[in-house]
């Protein structure tokens, strides 16, 4: 599958991008207004002002993804409420923001501990 892992860290670039930036203007935009490397294997993703489309920005080690998607629903993507800087999530609560879910309900599994079960010795 083409794409980041489900150990990827994502962050979400919180204030609305033009969404005529290409690859170059978004790398600058990492670097310049985030203080961050494109190249780290992290992924960012882009919003559009009327929250119906996203731009995803990610660098595999061997070149640089630019992905775009576009809403078909009226509500468009559950976004962050717009401030300076980066709000990080999960790289599932990414897919279901990409699949149009509300990402903020998408939670990590919880692991049950059992207590262990020690096999008894006959006597």
């Amino acid at each position: 599958m083409i794409g980041p892992g489900s150990d990827a860290k994502v962050l979400i670039y919180t204030r609305p991008v033009d969404f005529r930036c290409g690859i170059d203007t978004l790398v600058a935009k990492v670097q310049h207004e985030l203080h961050m490397s494109p190249w780290a294997g992290v992924v960012f993703v882009f919003r559009s002002k009327r929250k119906d489309r996203l731009k995803i920005l990610w660098a595999d080690g061997t070149g640089v993804w630019l992905m775009t998607k576009r809403a078909e629903s009226e509500q468009g993507f559950a976004w962050p409420q717009p401030s300076d800087g980066v709000f990080r999530i999960t790289a599932a609560q990414m897919a279901a923001l990409v699949s149009g879910m509300d990402w903020r309900r998408h939670r990590a599994p919880r692991r049950v501990i059992g207590p262990k079960v020690e096999a008894c010795a006959s006597a």
